[in-house]
């Protein structure tokens, strides 16, 4: 998942063995403590905000109202966008409980708070110094099977992983232009140019080059897409550039503040459910565009929708989209900057938390019910996993096995072809930007 610079809410962050003791804690009070949380907040489910005000009226409990230096420390497996929405939520509380934060030469206390975990909770450790004799630590745990989704038994899906490029700059995204059995022309889209290559003896040979054209610097934390049009002519969408024409004469790019599209063209129109799914109901509602506009200096998308989806023109600002077809309606999810996955059908947007990252792409197979949702979630090693999940109803179940990428996901599109998905890696043993391609097989 991508590191975000503006609103740093992707997951990210490597399991790292935690020290719960602080100095001077004897250890029988702290696991006799331990143990009573445990028992009274077993029944919480994943929602952050209820462990968030109950650590932070533990420490205003201690360290009263008044200045105090803060430090969160995420030694958890819990990712950047998880984290950072813990972190912000923690803020929000002790603030609600008269506590201000300054510098540590200015502070009347310090408080370190640790988010860590054990087998099956998250543990959220705070410790608060109000002199160098004197420390105190609190906590509270949340379950981690909050909110987890349910898992087919079979797992009727496989996805297989095939590495396609590799480079040392960033990659935006790539596009497969031909293949024959496997790909024999790409484009791959960076932040200054696109570059053409085509695959000779089984090797990629570089065939053209076109630069980006751009009047303001990009965002420290970009993204781009390239997109076949109703034409089948690639056009490349950046921060407020869009480039048309791409790999033609007539390439040019311009300024321009319009909408990026969310779906293929191959997938507007029909939205057939196969007959593997069980459905009986025939055909599901055609899909129709959505486009949505990008914030030209951030790393999201503003949430102005068009056309609107139902009665909703404006959704949460959000990373990226996923759809599945059902009988009357399109369900749109969104991975939203508040770090809540928002399901909209067109009358009403529900938000859940899912243990899902900032990107996902929708896929349309001949498998189980015929539309996948390929989320991005955090491993415990600090990289990157996808898995397919699809929808019966609202609450998502997964379908296959979890797909291990060797970094952190920095963007996922659906293929033009609408039944595979493009994954941009950064390395996190090369430092190499790596673009994969996730295919679905049907294992049953």
């Amino acid at each position: 998942m991508r590191t975000a610079v503006y609103n740093s809410i992707i997951p990210e962050n490597s399991l790292k063995p935690v020290n719960r003791f602080a100095p001077g804690l004897p250890a029988f009070h702290f696991g006799v403590f331990f143990v009573i949380l445990m028992a009274t907040l077993t029944a919480w489910g994943a929602d952050w905000s209820v462990a968030e005000q109950q650590l932070a009226r533990k420490i205003a409990s201690v360290a009263g109202p008044g200045t105090v230096a803060l430090t969160v420390e995420n030694h958890s497996s819990l990712g950047r966008r998880d984290s950072d929405v813990v972190q912000n939520g923690l803020r929000a509380a002790l603030e609600q409980s008269g506590i201000h934060f300054v510098k540590p030469e200015q502070a009347v206390a310090s408080v370190t708070i640790t988010l860590s975990e054990n087998v099956s909770s998250y543990v959220w450790v705070a410790q608060i110094r109000q002199s160098a004799a004197e420390s105190t630590v609190v906590m509270v745990s949340v379950p981690r099977s909050g909110r987890t989704s349910s898992v087919h038994d079979s797992m009727p899906i496989t996805l297989h992983k095939m590495l396609l490029w590799s480079q040392n700059d960033p990659i935006l995204d790539v596009l497969i232009l031909e293949e024959n059995g496997s790909p024999t022309r790409i484009a791959v889209l960076s932040a200054e140019n696109v570059s053409f290559y085509r695959s000779q003896g089984g090797k990629w040979q570089a065939e053209q080059v076109q630069a980006i054209a751009h009047t303001k610097p990009w965002p420290l934390d970009m993204r781009g897409r390239l997109l076949l049009n109703k034409d089948r002519i690639l056009d490349a969408y950046l921060p407020a550039v869009i480039c048309r024409g791409v790999g033609t004469p007539t390439f040019n790019c311009r300024e321009s503040d319009d909408p990026w599209p969310m779906i293929p063209v191959s997938l507007i129109g029909s939205a057939t459910v196969f007959p593997s799914a069980g459905s009986s109901s025939g055909p599901s509602a055609a899909v129709s565009q959505v486009a949505a506009f990008f914030a030209p200096t951030r790393n999201f998308f503003t949430g102005v929708l068009t056309p609107a989806i139902g009665k909703f023109s404006n959704v949460p600002k959000f990373y990226s989209s996923a759809f599945v077809p059902r009988d009357r309606y399109t369900l749109w999810l969104f991975t939203a900057t508040d770090g809540r996955v928002h399901m909209l059908d067109g009358m009403s947007d529900q938000a859940s938390k899912l243990d899902w990252g900032s990107d996902m792409a929708t896929v349309r197979t001949a498998c189980g019910a015929g539309w996948q949702v390929l989320p991005v979630s955090s491993a415990p090693d600090g990289s990157d996993m996808v898995r397919a999940y699809e929808f019966p109803d609202r609450d998502p179940v997964a379908v296959s096995p979890a797909v291990d990428m060797p970094g952190a996901v920095s963007a996922l599109w659906t293929e033009s072809k609408g039944d595979s998905a493009m994954a941009i890696v950064n390395n996190r043993e090369t430092g190499s930007y790596e673009a994969y391609r996730l295919a679905v097989a049907c294992s049953q």
